[in-house]
């Protein structure tokens, strides 16, 4: 079905994000944003629940992974960051062309990032996980180069995902994205025990078949978001015709996203240095560390869709002249985050046996796992605030403070001080460094946005 020419859109009504009452639209734009990703993170729990019913081994191959996956995610989500705040406030301002180049840019950016984590698949994972399994089971090696290459070499799944689902997020059709993550999610978990333990016709597979169900979800879902843009975006028009390099636009949507971009890649370098500080102690620590990510994503990813909410009413309104609309955003978000992260802190706090057992932990992982979680958890409420305030640096178009805040707590601080602590007080201390770091991230984010505030927000019209 064609869908509208860009001089016929002048005539649409105002988006939804211009006018709906703030309460309303922030659930209704964030809502199945929420749910979707809380699918995504059960689906992320329970493909390692079943890795972990293969071995510890397997267990910690999956987990030694995750560094070269933030950095998939990185280049991916950051991207599409940058194309969802132009968008956005292009929408805002009613140009609809430019909205539409930003996505067409947007999408020529997710097949060259493809085209270069295909080169990463091949040539780097190897030696990544020599890295850090010199003194581990070869086991360990073998798994994790199976399960990572698989998944690299076939991230032209993920990448379309990431932009298609942002594309349908920018114009506030966040019900679809509910859909596309959720239908992935569900195929991955119904895909997983088939393929790992050799159910019915499938083959036994074991950690190759883990990657494998994870990604025929990820093409499952990128074909339904863009199936959807085509026929339910009226306000993009996606073309073969349209896939054309715009060098100064493409240059705008990194001058947003590329902070966000090296704002993950920076988690990845510290997932990858912690990983090496806990295998100095054992293997089983470092599971412990891909166990609390795999659980901490239960928490933080609904705070996650959230932001992807927030992000386009702010940069919508930003657009649109509407002051007090970005700041009742702003308000009611870290409201909900907090309340988000509170309920965290209590299922870290009162249940870690538990949360810990879902992994067939053993005896020697539930001692060093259950102090870890109770410890860990002290941040959470933190960086509920740290991170809805993240966000509207990068719908502001100041992606860079949010990098500066990130740079800062994950490789300034929190590294250092688990490997200090590490040497001085054993294992049980390295844990302390993520409240400590988040300390630091709250003076960082606090000092920015109140700079922000003066500087951008505080001179934005208020035009309702």
């Amino acid at each position: 079905m064609s869908q509208s020419s860009p001089t016929e859109k002048k005539n649409l009504p105002e988006n939804k994000m211009g006018f709906l009452p703030v309460p309303k639209l922030l659930l209704t734009v964030s809502l199945p944003m929420i749910i979707s990703m809380l699918v995504q993170s059960l689906y992320n729990i329970i493909d390692s629940i079943f890795v972990g019913m293969l071995s510890e081994n397997a267990l910690a191959a999956v987990s030694l992974a995750f560094p070269i996956q933030m950095l998939t995610f990185a280049v991916g989500s950051g991207t599409a960051v940058g194309v969802n705040a132009i968008l956005s406030r292009s929408l805002g301002e009613r140009d609809f062309d430019r909205a539409n180049k930003a996505a067409m840019n947007g999408i020529f950016l997710a097949i060259v990032s493809f085209l270069i984590f295909i080169f990463v698949g091949f040539f780097a994972i190897k030696p990544f996980y020599a890295s850090q399994t010199m003194n581990a089971d070869r086991e360990i090696y073998v798994y994790g180069v199976q399960y990572l290459m698989t998944v690299t070499v076939c991230s032209f799944a993920v990448f379309g995902q990431l932009m298609f689902e942002r594309l349908l997020q920018s114009t506030g059709k966040t019900f679809y994205t509910m859909i596309t993550q959720g239908t992935g999610a569900i195929v991955n978990i119904i895909l997983d025990p088939l393929f790992i333990f050799g159910i019915g016709p499938f083959p036994r597979l074991e950690v190759l078949g883990a990657a494998i169900a994870t990604v025929i979800g990820q093409i499952i879902a990128a074909a339904l978001a863009l199936y959807f843009n085509i026929r339910f975006n009226k306000e993009l028009h996606l073309s073969l015709s349209g896939l054309k390099p715009d060098w100064p636009l493409i240059g705008r949507i990194y001058k947003v996203g590329f902070p966000s971009i090296i704002m993950v890649s920076v988690g990845s370098v510290m997932n990858y240095g912690m990983n090496l500080i806990l295998l100095g102690f054992s293997s089983t620590a470092a599971v412990v560390f891909g166990v609390y990510y795999k659980l901490q994503s239960f928490i933080f990813m609904p705070l996650f869709g959230l932001n992807g909410g927030i992000i386009p009413i702010v940069a919508y309104n930003y657009g649109a002249g509407k002051r007090s609309r970005m700041i009742d955003t702003i308000k009611l978000a870290v409201l909900y985050s907090e309340g988000i992260m509170a309920l965290g802190v209590a299922l870290f706090l009162l249940f870690p046996e538990k949360l810990l057992s879902l992994f067939s932990a053993s005896e020697a992982m539930l001692a060093i796992g259950v102090p870890a979680l109770r410890i860990i958890s002290a941040h959470f409420l933190i960086a509920g605030f740290c991170i809805v305030v993240g966000s509207v640096f990068q719908a502001l178009g100041n992606g860079v403070y949010s990098l500066v805040v990130s740079v800062m707590r994950q490789l300034v601080v929190l590294l250092p001080a688990a490997f200090l602590l590490s040497q001085a007080f054993g294992l049980d201390a390295v844990w302390w460094a993520f409240p400590i770091a988040e300390v630091m991230s709250l003076i960082a984010s606090s000092f920015f946005f109140l700079r922000i505030k003066k500087k951008v927000i505080d001179h934005v019209p208020d035009n309702v």
